[in-house]
Parts: C-alpha cells; structure tokens; sequence
C-alpha cells in the first residue's frame, strides 16, 4: 500500500512523515527504514529507524529508486514500513518516470506487504491521476 503526501515546499509534509515514521517504530513488529535527500532526518527521527542517504547510493532517478528499494525488499523481508522523503527530487523531477515508478512500487509493496509512504513536493492540483490514487 502506497500513502503520497502532496503539497509545495514548507507545507509540512517531512514533519508529517517524521511523525509517522515514528509512529511506526512504536507499532512495527519489524524494520522501518527511510531514503531521505541528504541527511535531513538524522537528528528527527528515532534512532532505531535505518536511515539511508539516496546520494549515498547514485539513486538520482525514478528507475534506480525502484530497483533499490526491491533489493531492499529481496534481502530484508522483515520490513515493514518504507518512508521516502523528497521521492520527487530523487526521482529527478521527473513527473512521467514519477507516474510510472509508484504504480510499480505500489505492486512492490503489496506483495512484500510494506506499507510505503513517500513525500512529494508539488502542488496537488499538479497531481497525475495516478498520483490522486494515493493521496
């Protein structure tokens, strides 16, 4: 299952996301993990949550992203939550790729059973209906 928070840089969509990562760290019987732009959340986010820095990784598409969060997946089947902060910036602004990638990563998490939440920095009214499918 995917959840997008939507809205325009200053809105509040990372405290919001920090929010709920900790709010799954309190409930998940398994791991939390993030992909964050930068290091951001380092001081945030309750340390038992696994922090992973995309510029770390030369994640700088929407296809790379996906292929790293499937191998993710593929080598800790005791994730529970998934949390993407800044999905769009690392997705390269990309709005097509964009599209594509979360119908793909929606089937990704279904069949690991992950709930995905990722951050999108646009204006909703931008939005693609795919992307309104997960508001």
């Amino acid at each position: 299952m995917i959840k997008i928070i939507i809205g325009v840089k200053g809105t509040g969509k990372t405290k919001v996301l920090i929010e709920m990562i900790n709010s799954a760290l309190e409930s998940s019987k398994g791991s939390v993990v993030c992909v964050e732009k930068g290091e951001n959340l380092r001081h945030s986010v309750n340390y038992n949550c696994r922090l992973i820095n995309s510029d770390e990784y030369m994640i700088n598409d929407a296809q790379s992203l996906y292929g790293f969060l499937a191998g993710l997946m593929a080598s800790n089947h005791d994730i529970t939550d998934l949390f993407i902060d800044a999905t769009f910036r690392i997705c390269n602004r990309d709005l097509e790729a964009f599209d594509k990638f979360i119908v793909e990563a929606d089937d990704l998490a279904a069949k690991n059973d992950v709930n995905l939440v990722m951050t999108l920095s646009m204006p909703a009214e931008n939005a693609t209906e795919n992307i309104k499918k997960f508001l």
